[in-house]
């Protein structure tokens, strides 16, 4: 018999279970899924306002429609006749470092870039050094910058908006503004449309609200999961088996835009 090893994440004992050191019957009802999240990936429950972010992260990346990578994936698994959570980890294991790896990039970035005004570089030379660094990457997309479809990601406006109503906003986001800023006139990007997109906004706001870049990662992948359900229940429904799938010839037959009740905002 090996040596013993130990968590910290949950105590199991008879008729007693806790979560980081709370009864896991009185969190049920009283904290919010998304405050257990964090609770289990970093140890504490968060403030109101980093509960706020944290919420809005993983409300965020739930779906985006049925062309990217992993959406397909797990369509192509359900087509087959792949089991619910079958056809679910094939779209999670469908997440590479072209798709939902620009969390990770910009994080690193961003640290970078703050690390050279904190060594006494001007924050405009820091940031011109930064565009510079992405122009001669050849990659048409910075990390955290641009998208296939948006010209404006309505998803990570929303996020910084909220970073800066709850006093949130802090050098991470400060920085990510600066270099979006430049890459508007930056000339080896003036042909092209550059917004801060969702990745860019999680990879800075979740770095000031104190996360850490793994901990941002994971909100990706659990954010997903619901979304994927979601593709292999109606690919199950909806469409007959073992269907080419071609994500172009995809018509929206759901609702028409609604608003949001007032009660839920």
């Amino acid at each position: 018999m090996g040596p013993r090893w130990r968590t910290s994440l949950t105590r199991i004992e008879p008729n007693r279970i806790l979560l980081r050191g709370y009864p896991l019957d009185e969190t049920m009802g009283r904290v919010s899924f998304g405050d257990t999240i964090h609770l289990l990936l970093t140890g504490d429950l968060p403030t109101p306002s980093i509960s706020r972010l944290v919420d809005a992260m993983l409300v965020s990346f739930i779906d985006h429609g049925v062309t990217p990578p992993s959406t397909l994936a797990t369509r192509n698994a359900a087509t087959t006749g792949a089991s619910l959570r079958g056809a679910v980890a094939a779209g999670i294991l469908g997440f590479g470092r072209h798709h939902g790896g620009d969390i990770l990039a910009c994080r690193a970035w961003l640290d970078d870039g703050l690390g050279l005004v904190r060594s006494g570089e001007s924050l405009p030379a820091a940031v011109k050094r930064l565009a510079d660094r992405f122009s001669e990457s050849g990659d048409p997309f910075p990390p955290g910058f641009g998208h296939r479809y948006h010209a404006r990601d309505p998803r990570a406006a929303r996020l910084l908006q909220m970073a800066l109503e709850l006093d949130l906003d802090g050098a991470h986001t400060q920085l990510l503004r600066a270099v979006a800023h430049e890459l508007q006139t930056h000339a080896a990007f003036s042909d092209r449309v550059l917004p801060v997109n969702i990745d860019g906004a999680i990879a800075a706001v979740s770095a000031d609200a104190g996360l850490s870049p793994e901990v941002a990662d994971a909100l990706l992948l659990i954010s997903r999961v619901p979304g994927l359900a979601a593709h292999t229940l109606e690919e199950q429904q909806r469409e007959a088996p073992m269907r080419v799938i071609n994500p172009t010839s995809c018509d929206y037959d759901g609702p028409q835009e609604r608003r949001v009740p007032a009660a839920r905002k």
